[in-house]
C-alpha cells in the first residue's frame, strides 16, 4: 500500500492545525469590593464575571482596598478595617494566613501596598500618614520606613517604586505626589507639586508601561500623567468624565496593554486604549455580580494558558513531518 500526496498532506495540514490552534492566552482581572467584603474576578476581554475569588469576609477580610500578587505569588491584600494584610492562594484565592497582624508596627488604616526592590512589603498606614516595612517573607515589622508627615505627607494614598528605585506616594491633603530616597525612606523632593497640572483630589498611582506616572485625580474625575524623571506635567491622559468616570480610584494596566479604572461613583470598572486613553467600554456594569465600592485591581494568570512562542512550534511541526516521512517509508516498503 502507498501513500498519495493527498494523505500526505492531509496528515501535514492535520499536525499544522494541532499546532497552531492552542488556545490563547486569557486573563482575568480582580477588583477589590470594598462593602461586601470580598474580591470578585472578571474575565478581561468580555468582564463577565467568572467567580468570587475572595469570598465575603475570607479570613476576616473586612474592607479590601488594594490586592497585589507577592513574588511567591500569592495574593495580598490590605484589609482597611482591621489594621492588617491578609494572604490568600494566588489560584485558588483560599485564606493562608494573616501576614501582617492587626495593628502590627502601628498600621492603621492601611491602603496600598507593594513590594519593593528588596522584596520586602511596604505598606501605606493613612492613619498616621507613614510608610511601614515588612518582611516580605515572614509579615514581620521591620522598621518605619517613611515617618509620619515626612516631606508633608499628608492623608497618604498610594505608593509606587519608580524604575529609579526610590518610592512615590501620594499626598492627597495637599494634591502632591512626594518622593523619598528607596534605600533610606528619607524625603527627597515633592515630585509632582501641589496642584501640578491641575491635580485635585489624587488617590492612586501607577508607573505605565511607558515608563511615565499615571495619577487619578478624582476632584475633576480625569487621570494625569507626568514624566517620570522630572514629574513635568505631560497632559490628561482621561479626560474629564470620559466614558461617565466618576470619582476614579483604582486602576491598572492590562497584559492586554489596555487601563483600567475602578469607577468608584458609580461601582463600574471602565476600558480605555493603555496608549491613547480614548475610552472604549465599560467592562463591568454598575454592581455585577455584588460589585460594591470597587477600588484596587489586580490582574491574574489564574485562568491562563500558555501560548507558546512562533519559535517553539518548530520542533512540533518537525516532529510530525518526521514521523510522516518514517511512516510514508514504511508503508511504501510493504
Amino acid at each position: 500500500m502507498k501513500l498519495t500526496f493527498s494523505s500526505i498532506g492531509l496528515a501535514l495540514t492535520t499536525v499544522a492545525a494541532i499546532a497552531l490552534n492552542i488556545p490563547k492566552a486569557e486573563a482575568a482581572f480582580l477588583v477589590s469590593s470594598f462593602a461586601s467584603n470580598s474580591v470578585l474576578e472578571y474575565d478581561e476581554t468580555t468582564g463577565a464575571f467568572i467567580k468570587e475569588f475572595i469570598t465575603a469576609g475570607s479570613g476576616g477580610l473586612s474592607g479590601p482596598i488594594v490586592p497585589i500578587f507577592g513574588p511567591d505569588k500569592n495574593l495580598y491584600i490590605t484589609s482597611n478595617n482591621n489594621n492588617s494584610v491578609l494572604k490568600y492562594d494566588g489560584k485558588t484565592g483560599a485564606f493562608l494566613q494573616e501576614f501582617v497582624s492587626n495593628g502590627s508596627g502601628g498600621l492603621i488604616s492601611p491602603l496600598d501596598l507593594i513590594f519593593g526592590p528588596d522584596n520586602n512589603l511596604y505598606v501605606n498606614s493613612q492613619g498616621n500618614d507613614s510608610v511601614l516595612k515588612y518582611d516580605g517573607t515572614t509579615g514581620a515589622f521591620l522598621q518605619i520606613f517613611v515617618s509620619s508627615g515626612s516631606g508633608g505627607l499628608s492623608n497618604l494614598q498610594s505608593l509606587k517604586f519608580g524604575a529609579d528605585g526610590n518610592l512615590y506616594v501620594s499626598s492627597n491633603a495637599n494634591n502632591s505626589v512626594l518622593k523619598y530616597d528607596g534605600t533610606t525612606g528619607a524625603f527627597i523632593e515633592a515630585f509632582v507639586p501641589s496642584g501640578g497640572g491641575g491635580l485635585n483630589d489624587p488617590h492612586f498611582i501607577t508607573f505605565g508601561p511607558d515608563g511615565n506616572l499615571y495619577v487619578d485625580s478624582a476632584g475633576n474625575n480625569s487621570i494625569l500623567r507626568y514624566d517620570p524623571t522630572t514629574g513635568a506635567f505631560l497632559g490628561e491622559f482621561i479626560s474629564s468624565g470620559s466614558g461617565g468616570l466618576n470619582d476614579p480610584r483604582g486602576f491598572a494596566f492590562g497584559p492586554d496593554g489596555n487601563f483600567y479604572i475602578s469607577n468608584f461613583g458609580e461601582n463600574s470598572i471602565l476600558q480605555f486604549n493603555g496608549t491613547t486613553g480614548a475610552f472604549l467600554k465599560e467592562i463591568v456594569s454598575p454592581g455585577q455580580n455584588g460589585l460594591s465600592v470597587p477600588i484596587g485591581i489586580a490582574f491574574t494568570p489564574s485562568v491562563s494558558v500558555s501560548v507558546p512562542e512562533s519559535s517553539s512550534l518548530l520542533p512540533i511541526l518537525a516532529l510530525g513531518i518526521f514521523g510522516l516521512s518514517f511512516l510514508v517509508k514504511k508503508t511504501n516498503q510493504s
